[in-house]
Formats: C-alpha cells, sequence, structure tokens
C-alpha cells in the first residue's frame, strides 16, 4: 500500500508540476496558455525526428560500455543529437510558429510548455505502469497468464520495488522539477538569438542540452555496475540538480522587464468654437429674427 500511495504520488506530480508551473507564468507575465501549447508541439515534434534517428544510430554502433572511452562517446553522442533536435526545433518555432513571443515571459511559457509536455508523457506511462501494477498485486493469478519471459521480467520489477526505500519513488517527480528548470533555461538562450540577432546563442543552447544529458547518461552508466542502480540513480540526481542550479542563474542573468503595452495616442485637443464658426442652421436663422 505504501509503495502504491508514493509512486501514485510521484507520477501525479509529474502531471500537475508542468500546469502549475505555466499558471504561475502566466500569473506574473503577460504569456497566454497558447504558448505552453506551442511548447509542447515543439517538444513532440523534436522527437519524430530525434528518436528514429537515435535508434538509426544505435542499431549500427555496437557500443561496448565496459570500456570507458567507449561509454563516453555514447553519452557524448546522445547528449549532441538531444541538443540538436530539441534546440534546432525550438529556434524554428520561434522562427515561425511563435514569431510574437520575443519577452523573457513569453519564452519561460514556450519553455514551460517543451519540458511540461515531457513530464506529462511520463507521468502518464507511470499512471499505466502503476495500475497494473495494482492489477497484479489484487489479482496475482493473472501472472500465471503471463509467457515465461514477461513473467520473470514483472516480478523482477516487482521485486526491486519492495526493495527500494521510500524516497527512490519518488525520484522520478524531482528529476522532472529539474528537467523543467532546464527547459526554462534552453528556451530563454534560444529567444536571445532573436533578441540579440547573433546564431551563438543557439549553438550554446545545443552545447547545454549535450551537456547535462550526457552528463547524466555517462554518471548512470559508469556508476550503476560499480555502485549499484540505486546509489547510481542518486548520484546522476545530484549532478543534475547542480547543473539545474546553473540553469536557474541562466534564467535569472537573462531577465528582462516585459516590453511596455505601447499608449493609445492623445486625442487632438479642440477649442472652444465661436459662433461665428457655428453652420448656420434653420433653427438658428429662426431664432435671430428676435435678436
Amino acid at each position: 500500500m505504501m509503495i502504491t500511495t508514493l509512486l501514485f504520488l510521484n507520477f501525479a506530480l509529474m502531471l500537475v508540476m508542468p500546469v502549475v508551473l505555466a499558471g504561475f507564468i502566466a500569473s506574473r507575465r503577460p504569456a497566454d496558455w497558447g504558448l505552453f501549447g506551442i511548447g509542447a508541439a515543439t517538444f513532440v515534434l523534436s522527437q519524430v525526428g530525434h528518436i528514429p534517428f537515435n535508434a538509426l544510430v544505435l542499431g549500427r554502433w555496437q557500443v561496448d560500455t565496459a570500456v570507458t572511452l567507449n561509454l563516453l562517446a555514447l553519452a557524448i553522442f546522445l547528449g549532441l543529437s538531444a541538443g540538436l533536435f530539441e534546440e534546432v526545433a525550438r529556434y524554428l518555432i520561434y522562427r515561425t510558429w511563435a514569431r510574437r513571443a520575443r519577452s523573457w515571459g513569453q519564452g519561460l511559457m514556450l519553455g514551460a510548455g517543451h519540458g511540461g509536455i515531457e513530464a506529462i508523457i511520463l507521468g502518464g506511462l507511470g499512471f499505466y505502469g502503476l495500475m497494473q501494477l495494482v492489477m497484479f498485486q489484487n489479482q496475482p493469478a493473472l501472472l500465471t497468464a503471463l509467457p515465461v519471459e514477461q513473467l520473470a521480467s514483472v516480478q523482477a520489477q516487482l521485486a526491486q520495488l519492495d526493495a527500494s526505500p521510500w524516497y527512490m519513488l519518488l525520484v522520478g517527480a524531482l528529476e522532472r522539477v529539474f528537467a523543467l528548470t532546464f527547459h526554462l533555461a534552453a528556451s530563454v538562450l534560444v529567444l536571445q538569438a532573436f533578441l540579440r540577432r547573433h546564431i551563438v546563442w543557439l549553438v550554446a543552447a545545443i552545447l547545454w542540452h549535450a551537456l547535462l544529458d550526457a552528463a547524466a547518461v555517462f554518471t548512470l552508466l559508469y556508476m550503476t555496475p560499480r555502485l549499484g542502480q540505486e546509489t547510481a540513480m542518486l548520484l546522476t540526481e545530484i549532478v543534475i540538480g547542480v547543473l539545474a542550479l546553473v540553469s536557474l542563474g541562466i534564467i535569472f542573468w537573462l531577465k528582462t522587464p516585459e516590453p511596455a503595452a505601447a499608449e493609445p495616442e492623445p486625442l487632438p485637443a479642440v477649442g472652444p468654437v465661436r459662433p461665428e464658426e457655428m453652420p448656420p442652421t434653420e433653427e438658428l436663422l429662426e431664432r435671430s429674427k428676435y435678436s
């Protein structure tokens, strides 16, 4: 019961956090929810190319991760591919679909949508897995209907959950906090390519994305056989957390005031109308007979 409750909380936080973040941005900055949707679409569109590209390369590149240099090369490749596909997609969206998004707050809203939909997708998949877990717990007889290979996998996952300390069941939500912070920073970094009119800001976003992903992959894969999966995951989260703090610094370093709304032009002054300037009317002519 404890495991189910913590997993439910973990996945619920992954679903709710992006919405709360976007609502906070919208309440403080002139950034509408449409930008959140555009940011979400940006992530999805980037994965249309990113996922098949990685599958194609890794399908032909058999990496022996027991060799440290090979593992480092794999981590760099995965980091660069993520950076190129996601940040270039962000850049193209700024040029086309979100051409009017040119303020710090609007950049944050796009970033919230980009990282938010990733958290929502992962949270949704997590809830699907949780429902299966609850089903197997309540009806153990269903396990006997599974193929032998799948049964062994499910039993291993259930045993791993039972052995996990409570805080490991909330790691997913914590990681999404770090990831959302990164996506906000990356979004305002790419925005600078338009505000400051120099492509170097896009390159900076790509490299920053590559560094974060490569560091996470290398730490996890390098430390797992040496320290165990649980410790390796915790060390990976520490690395990502430190980089998230740097991302937070980038966000506020690039903070700029929102552009002031254009004030309406004042109406031309109108002076008093002198009698001789008033056009003659029948009523005025009639009154003039008695003056």
